[in-house]
């Protein structure tokens, strides 16, 4: 196979590995009563052409499976110690840490049934890193003994590929963290066409992708977490709003400070998170603002009605920002004028 075809192959295996499969499986089944003949209306090149197509796809599909099912190598002990992580994380942590602990003690109780993969480290040649295992190697790690792995040859890109194939089978990964894995691929370097393929998405879900993980940097992704029940939607407004408001991000870093590890799940602190910046709509059109100085510490809230404005202050800080807003509003109406004598002149 040349290397042209096989990068249009690659490019196109996650966005039509549904559909092959569907094909298979429709191909097992017996075969109904044929219908009644049609007239040819497409060249037999054409159909030949295409069928060839789709066998090459169906072998690169099939060859990358075989990475992830079966690996290159043999199963060998490995100090987890020579381990690290994939280049390309696909998880954040568990709100739960007690699954983990759980999980654990299954492997300290009957030991690792299923072998992780690994790959020698592009650029240390004693070490390894990860293609996928991460959780059995971490508790290997924790637990002082060694790890059964498969070691691999595969590069950054079939690595990308083959995280993307292994976990399309699991039905945990939150929206955010296949977000963070599309963000750490495209600071890689990996190509658009390639991350649509790791992730079985198309380009305009890579566009919504992109616009949450720009927006939201990804320390303040992971203070939020996994967020198991806050799915795309919600992201989009949250990056949304911290892109329309400079001191946005400051008060979500403020309010994900002063949170505690245990004390609120992922969903809730980014809950939390919104209700920092969000509007609040109230009945007869009334709207809530939240007010923050430059670090982040809240000083009340600005209520917008049709024809009212109030301004809440709390704490100290919030009653000094009322009596300073007192103070400017005669430059305040000053402004205004000019500024209306102007457009009117």
């Amino acid at each position: 196979m040349s290397k042209s075809p096989r990068k249009s192959i690659v490019a196109s295996f996650g966005l039509l590995s549904a559909e092959l499969e569907s094909e298979e499986a429709t191909t097992s089944q017996p075969s109904p009563a044929p219908a009644p003949a049609q007239p040819a209306r497409v060249g037999a090149g054409v159909i030949g052409a295409a069928h060839r197509a789709i066998g090459d796809i169906r072998a690169e599909r099939d060859r990358l499976r075989a990475i992830v099912e079966a690996g290159g190598g043999w199963i060998e002990d490995l100090d987890p110690n020579l381990i690290d992580p994939s280049p390309y994380p696909d998880r954040l942590p568990d709100d739960n840490p007690h699954d983990f602990e759980l999980f654990k003690r299954s492997i300290e109780e009957e030991g690792q049934k299923v072998p992780i993969q690994v790959r020698r480290h592009p650029s240390a040649g004693d070490r390894y890193q990860v293609i996928y295992g991460h959780r059995r190697w971490r508790a290997a790690l924790e637990l002082g003994r060694t790890v059964r792995a498969i070691e691999v040859q595969i590069s950054d890109l079939d690595l990308v590929l083959a995280q993307g194939i292994e976990n399309a089978s699991r039905q945990d990964l939150t929206w955010i963290e296949r977000a963070l894995f599309a963000a750490r691929m495209d600071d890689a370097g990996i190509k658009a066409r390639h991350i649509y393929a790791a992730l079985s998405i198309e380009d305009a879900e890579l566009a919504r992708m992109r616009s949450v993980y720009r927006a939201i940097p990804a320390d303040v992704i992971a203070s939020i977490g996994r967020a198991p029940k806050i799915g795309r939607p919600r992201w989009l407004e949250l990056a949304k709003m911290i892109s329309a408001a400079p001191d946005a991000l400051q008060a979500v870093r403020a309010i994900l400070s002063g949170t505690r590890e245990g004390q609120e799940t992922s969903d809730e602190r980014f809950q939390l998170a919104l209700n920092a910046i969000k509007p609040r709509s109230g009945p007869n059109g009334t709207t809530q603002i939240p007010i923050a100085d430059s670090s982040g510490t809240r000083l009340g809230a600005c209520v917008v009605l049709p024809k009212e404005v109030r301004i809440l202050g709390e704490g100290a800080r919030g009653v000094d920002f009322i009596k300073f807003v007192e103070g400017e509003l005669p430059g305040l109406i000053e402004r205004f004028s000019r500024q209306r004598d102007n457009r009117n002149s």
